[in-house]
């Protein structure tokens, strides 16, 4: 391995780069990225010498890695082919966990568990239970007493019950902001967190219950469910790693979740500068005022329909915008681009691709209360940014077509049916059904219809159709629109954070009734994904970025026949992804066969 530095001479950046030789063919590829002078400065008093020292220091490690390795002995299995297994004794194991305690014991959570541990008097090991929790909801989510015996098909045996579990998730669910605010701290030591940024957003999981209780309630449900649910807030930084996480009954209002996790993260993580950003339903008034104090600012999606009435027809005015991230002042006029104006050689608009904006200032009133309890009014000064795009116009258009294509069909197939909408219910926007107008009334002789009588709503239709490219985000930084629209563009993060956790680590249904026990089963899901997330981050390449489920599932498939006293024989494929994996961590599991004595190495280095 050796030292990049790259950038101007006066603003170098440092990284790790190794060769590698992998099927014929030579490449380099970025180890990790130590940052820029700037931020190692705080830190190291002379930025270069220290990154030279930490360098040498790797190649050390990989060297005595490699020696340790170097034995090219030749091992002789004895095999029986009259001798019959032994019953109920497992000799296949999984070592792909082994990458994720790496990451597990780096983050500290083998410390933040100790220290839990030394204030109890707990006879089970408290690291070993979340450890293994974090690794079964990567690798094979299911229920609490099925993850126990997961544990048991990996390299290393488990001593602890199925009760033990329900004790350690008790115990867990008391130090819920200990072990966020330590991981915190731990993990901005390993390598800096870019939480000047934090994105939040809520999200909700439901249970296979019908009745309600305290805590499962039932509310609207972001997946359409019939079940009652319980509520999460997340707070993300701005490279996708998860910050923290708070719990709510399911009928809670989420405009009120933000305001408590950020109080918890200013006094517990002792971190109070940042930046929050938020999707619309979030952007309640009292929110943005919260976050304009105390050297605290907000972005925040502003959606065009809910402009005043001026504001509105500034917005949709198609003169005097500008082209984000160009240094020019021309101003255009969007209609002339609409009208397809400005072509190129193959008759496609010039500026399909192209983003433009438009920026003014707004002054927001919003009633508090007074400490005496009386009403008092504050003021938001911020800025309102308003985009188009011709490319996201007809991705819109497109969108609605199909939905009314689909009204279409079902008013042809149900004419004179009662039931296809509901009169006065509020549909999604995503619902094709609000473009269906229900008639009961004969207009001639006003008398009441059996049946009803179906129309698209031209009108709704075409009033959708006048915001069709155009997108708003609200802000009181004093930065420029491309700063502020290009924060507002990272959200989609925390929703893919969603996804993982609903789909790749099935945090639900939620198989779980006491509320200690749900907290601390939500734990685990947010512990996993920052476990998770450190891997990915560690794995990708500027060339080559992993999706969850090739990652996820490589590490189930590598695993290892053991051959009594000799060792383990690898019974997974060799390719690029274990190949990258083991540069990565520093130590290789692809040997035809891993003497007893190696592999306990390997698994004590993952432990350091």
């Amino acid at each position: 391995m050796r030292l990049s530095i790259t950038g101007s001479k006066n603003s170098p950046s440092y990284y790790v780069l190794e060769s590698t030789f992998i099927h014929g063919k030579h490449s380099t590829t970025i180890v990790e990225k130590l940052g820029n002078y700037e931020t190692l400065k705080k830190e190291h008093e002379d930025p270069e010498a220290w990154a030279r020292a930490y360098v040498a220091e790797l190649n050390r490690k990989q060297a005595e890695e490699r020696a340790a390795n170097a034995s090219n002995a030749t091992v002789q299995l004895t095999l029986n082919t009259g001798k019959v297994l032994t019953k109920d004794s497992r000799n296949t194991f999984n070592g792909g966990y082994l990458f994720l305690q790496d990451i597990f014991y780096d983050l500290g959570l083998d410390k933040i568990c100790d220290t839990i541990a030394a204030k109890t008097k707990i006879e089970y090991n408290l690291t070993e239970v979340l450890s293994r929790l974090v690794y079964g909801r990567i690798l094979d989510p299911s229920s609490k007493l099925k993850t126990l015996k997961f544990s048991d098909t990996l390299i290393e045996p488990s001593t602890f019950s199925r009760d033990d579990i329900y004790r350690a998730l008790t115990l867990l669910n008391k130090n819920l902001d200990f072990v966020q605010s330590e991981l915190y701290k731990n993990s901005d030591k390993i390598s800096k967190r870019n939480s000047s940024i934090l994105y939040y957003d809520c999200t909700n999981y439901y249970f296979e219950i019908e009745q309600e209780d305290d805590f499962r309630k039932y509310g609207v449900s972001k997946e359409h469910r019939p079940n009652p649910i319980v509520e999460m807030g997340l707070f993300m930084d701005e490279d996708g790693i998860p910050l923290a996480f708070s719990m709510h009954p399911g009928n809670t209002n989420e405009q009120t979740t933000l305001t408590p996790l950020e109080e918890t993260i200013e006094k517990k993580f002792n971190h109070s500068k940042f930046v929050v950003c938020t999707d619309a339903g979030l952007s309640s008034k009292p929110n943005r005022l919260f976050n304009s104090a105390n050297d605290k600012a907000y972005v925040t999606a502003q959606s065009v329909k809910l402009l005043s009435k001026d504001m509105q027809q500034w917005a949709l005015d198609p003169t005097e915008w500008k082209i984000l991230g160009s240094d020019d002042d021309i101003l255009f006029n969007i209609s002339k681009i609409e009208e397809n104006e400005y072509l190129d050689a193959n008759g496609k608009s010039i500026y399909y691709d192209t983003t433009f904006y438009k920026a003014k200032k707004r002054v927001d009133e919003v009633e508090t209360e007074g400490k005496d309890g009386k009403k008092e009014k504050a003021y938001i000064d911020e800025q309102i940014i308003i985009t188009f795009s011709l490319k996201y116009r007809d991705y819109l258009r497109c969108v609605r077509q199909g939905q009314v294509e689909r009204a279409q069909k079902l008013i042809k197939e149900n004419t004179n049916k009662n039931g296809i909408v509901k009169k006065g219910k509020k549909y999604r926007q995503t619902d094709f059904h609000r473009f269906i107008e229900s008639t009961i009334i004969n207009l001639d002789t006003g008398e009441v219809f059996e049946n009803s009588v179906y129309t698209l709503k031209q009108e709704l239709i075409e009033q959708e159709a006048m915001f069709d490219g155009y997108y708003g985000v609200a802000s009181n930084l004093e930065e420029s629109p491309e700063t502020i629209v290009g924060i507002n563009r990272k959200r989609w993060q925390i929703e893919q954070c969603f996804r993982i956790m609903k789909t790749d680590f099935d945090a639900r249904p939620v198989y779980l009734s006491r509320e200690d026990r749900i907290n601390a089963h939500f734990l685990i899901c947010f512990l996993a994904l920052v476990v998770y997330r450190y891997l990915e981050r560690k794995l990708s390449t500027p060339e080559k970025k992993y999706t969850t489920e090739e990652i996820v599932s490589q590490l189930k498939e590598m695993n290892f026949l053991v051959s009594s006293g000799k060792g383990y024989i690898p019974t997974y494929t060799r390719n690029d992804f274990t190949d990258r994996l083991h540069q990565v961590f520093g130590f290789r599991t692809d040997f035809e066969i891993i003497p007893i004595k190696n592999m306990k190495k390997i698994v004590q280095k993952t432990k350091k």
